[in-house]
């Protein structure tokens, strides 16, 4: 079931995952980048290499196989390979990735595929709330072979240079997303991600996913989690890292935020919906929640888009 509801969540905070950039590169070389999205992802598909960011004491020593997922970072920085002189510099370019990594000997040369993933605002806010700034999975770690799949098949496609090429990378970086937090569920820090990995939690999470509207009661999900009413409470709030109504409303205000994005639904119908017992109701948690009100939110998209 912690699959479904991540399922759920990737669905509603419209993930996007993207491989913006790869090359393959032997003897001594350097690679330098702005980070302008919420998520960047790092991925050592052969070799060795040193990555430094904002934040972090010293490089980290990354490995074939691992990947590095970076959280609110404004840079990156690799180096790899050995030799004498300067080392080579490699600039991202966006949709090069094709030239860049054809002809690669993998025998040989260092092989890095870089990815960034898209959010909408809501998703941002819940998806880099569940990561660290750094997170480092290991190709020793148990969902390797996982992530390392995902991995061949990006590199089949980027260097395969075959039709559809650009959709199927499209949609493998997706799942390589989804594996990624996957690799992530049994590491994760206080925060959403990890309740969906507890156990004892994840009866209660499966009702106020299931049914949002009702007016679920802490006796009531607590029941279901077979725990008394304040082992759930405190529980709850110290693996989510907020109490369970809170959690039951910035997900309601989530499904909100979708609705009023892509569907022509009426307020008042939304609001009785999410059980609400009026459209003020809800507008005003709506408001608290997002930060404006529920037309000017969908009238804002729907100018933007």
């Amino acid at each position: 079931m912690a699959i479904d509801l991540l399922s759920e969540v990737f669905d509603l905070v419209e993930v996007r995952g993207q491989i913006s950039g790869a090359f393959a590169a032997r003897g001594h070389w350097v690679t330098r980048s702005v980070i302008a999205t919420p998520l960047k992802l790092s991925v050592m598909v052969r070799g060795r290499c040193r990555l430094s960011t904002d934040g972090l004491d010293a490089p980290i020593e990354m490995e074939a196989g691992d990947v590095a997922v970076l959280t609110g970072r404004s840079w990156l920085r690799a180096e790899g390979g050995a030799g004498d002189g300067p080392p080579v510099e490699f600039e991202p370019e966006a949709g090069k990735y094709t030239l860049r990594v054809g002809g690669a000997d993998f025998a040989v040369d260092d092989v890095v595929l870089g990815g960034h993933v898209e959010l909408d605002p809501a998703g941002a806010a819940l998806l880099t709330q569940a990561l660290p700034p750094v997170a480092l999975i290991r190709a020793s770690d148990s969902a390797a072979p996982a992530l390392r799949a995902c991995v061949d098949r990006l590199v089949e496609e980027v260097t395969g240079e075959r039709m559809g090429a650009a959709f199927a990378v499209r949609q493998h970086a997706q799942l390589f997303l989804l594996e990624v937090f996957r690799a992530y569920l049994g590491h994760a820090g206080r925060g959403w991600l990890r309740a969906l990995a507890d156990d004892r939690l994840r009866p209660a999470l499966t009702l106020m996913h299931g049914d949002p509207g009702r007016p679920w009661g802490l006796e009531e999900l607590a029941r279901a989690a077979a725990m008394s009413r304040t082992s759930f409470a405190v529980r709850f709030r110290s693996v989510a890292g907020v109490p369970p109504l809170t959690y039951l409303n910035s997900w309601r205000m989530l499904l909100a935020q979708r609705a009023l994005r892509d569907d022509d639904v009426r307020i008042g119908a939304l609001a009785a919906q999410l059980g609400y017992t009026s459209e003020s109701a809800f507008s005003t948690a709506f408001k608290r929640e997002v930060g404006e009100a529920p037309l000017r939110y969908r009238h804002r998209l729907r100018q933007a888009s």
